[in-house]
């Protein structure tokens, strides 16, 4: 027992130097909490990855649903984005009669998102149409239980992450921010394996309890992440300013200095790092030779440098760096990134890509932690719901819109250059990659144009450094 003991105490002192992310814990809010809040980011990255990419091929391959069906309703969970803003700023205000204001949001979005995967799979057996009663049922059907999970999902990550706000304190943030986007990660990869391997036998039977056994657990996880989290407060104590309507307390705080900049160079920047989503692997395959295995090997490549660019970021700001700064290194990363891209295919180089990919990586954690840091800090005591809501209502539409037009502009460049319309030098069907990869680039540019005042001239103040354990 004895050794038992001192085998625990001394972990407990390795923790901080050797497991990633433990010195984001703190008085106020001990790691094991931390972990077990942190559990709402894995619900919002397997739902994440259940809608574009299992149910993505799910629907068009084995379903034999129409390819634009399919991408209207892959489109709309972003109908929800919008109102991300408007839902931090309710949770902001809220008053329950438990003493709680972000309980009762996660508890309402963790239950949306339940119901839309509960009724699912039946709307999209029914949408398939191998059933014998009316298409435009499952049609119906299967585009309430989309709007639903993206109501849902987009719900809990902004009260989530408001919660997190609140608990945590000011200079522990940094490191609170690089945890939940780990465990985002952590949950796409997880969920990415486990859909992967239940959905090898493909059968309807199989889906309805691939679709529901997400449901559960998105129930239970939430639930688990919620418990004893928020302090109550007197039922009837009053937030300041509950009277004020979401249109005046928007514009308070679009009148903060350089709160709009802050939320452009948001949206370029996602929008610069997102249009290579669904082209990395039909680059590889299409344009480089590379075999399924390796192309399938991307998303763990851009996964594994996502979660280096976030841990260099939390150590940058965890020593006193401005957000905006780190942001900016994320922008100048991602350019790099994509001229590696780019000019893997004239040389024919796999290695080179990869490379590329696995900086893209890197670049977006930098930048999403940066400017997630930024939005953090720069919320007023009663406005980190609407603060982080407005981050992430840009960061998902930009990324939307980002994805949408990378598959027109790609389309449309390979066909001008395929019939000769674009010259003979680009007569070649990675033209239309290209094409995209360089709009990446100049709006990586144009991020690091509007980042510039938000450098110079910081309107947050510096992070308090911490000594950090070597």
């Amino acid at each position: 027992m004895s050794e038992a003991v001192s085998l625990v105490r001394a972990l407990t002192r390795l923790g901080p130097r050797l497991l990633p992310f433990a010195d984001a814990a703190s008085a106020e809010l001990p790691l094991g909490r931390l972990l077990r809040l942190s559990l709402f980011q894995v619900t919002v990255g397997m739902a994440a990855v259940l809608l574009i990419g299992t149910l993505n091929r799910v629907m068009i391959v084995e379903l034999r649903v129409p390819a634009w069906i399919v991408a209207v309703m892959l489109s709309l969970p972003l109908l929800a984005a919008p109102f991300r803003a408007l839902v931090g700023f309710r949770s902001d205000r809220h008053r329950s009669v438990l003493g709680w204001r972000r309980v009762p949001y996660l508890w309402f979005g963790t239950l949306l998102q339940f119901g839309g995967f509960a009724i699912m799979p039946f709307a999209l057996l029914i949408l398939s149409g191998d059933t014998t009663g009316p298409v435009a049922i499952g049609q119906g059907a299967a585009a309430l239980a989309f709007v639903l999970v993206g109501a849902g999902l987009h719900t809990t990550q902004t009260v989530g992450l408001a919660l997190a706000t609140d608990l945590a304190p000011a200079h522990a943030r940094p490191k609170v921010v690089a945890l939940l986007c780990a465990m985002l990660l952590l949950g796409m990869m997880a969920s990415a394996v486990v859909f992967g391997l239940a959905l090898a036998n493909f059968s309807a039977i199989r889906l309805i309890q691939v679709i529901q056994g997400a449901a559960l657990a998105t129930l239970v996880l939430n639930g688990v992440a919620l418990w004893k989290q928020e302090p109550r407060r007197p039922s009837g104590a009053s937030v300041q300013d509950s009277a004020d309507g979401f249109g005046r307390a928007w514009a308070a705080y679009a009148a903060q200095p350089r709160a709009r900049r802050r939320l452009l160079a948001t949206g370029l920047g996602t929008a610069g790092f997102s249009m290579q989503d669904i082209l990395l692997e039909p680059y590889g395959g299409q344009i480089l030779r590379l075999p399924v295995a390796a192309t399938t090997a991307l998303t763990a490549v851009l996964a594994v440098g996502g979660g280096a660019g976030l841990l260099a970021a939390a150590r940058w700001l965890n020593r006193g760096g401005d957000p905006f700064r780190v942001a900016a290194a994320g922008a100048v990363v991602g350019i790099a990134a994509f001229s590696a891209v780019v000019f893997a295919a004239p040389l024919g180089s796999g290695g080179l890509f990869a490379a590329g990919v696995a900086l893209i990586g890197v670049g977006g954690g930098l930048f999403a932690h940066g400017t997630l840091t930024a939005s953090m800090a720069g919320a007023g005591p009663q406005q980190a719901g609407l603060a982080l809501g407005a981050w992430g209502a840009v960061q998902a539409g930009a990324a939307g819109l980002a994805i949408a037009a990378s598959g027109i502009v790609r389309d449309a460049g390979s066909a001008l250059a395929v019939a000769g319309r674009l010259g003979e030098a680009l007569n070649d069907a990675s033209t239309g990659y290209l094409v995209v990869y360089h709009i990446e680039i100049a709006l990586l540019f144009a991020t690091l144009i509007a980042i510039g005042p938000l450098v110079r001239r910081p309107d947050l103040p510096a992070l308090p450094a911490r000594p950090v354990l070597s």
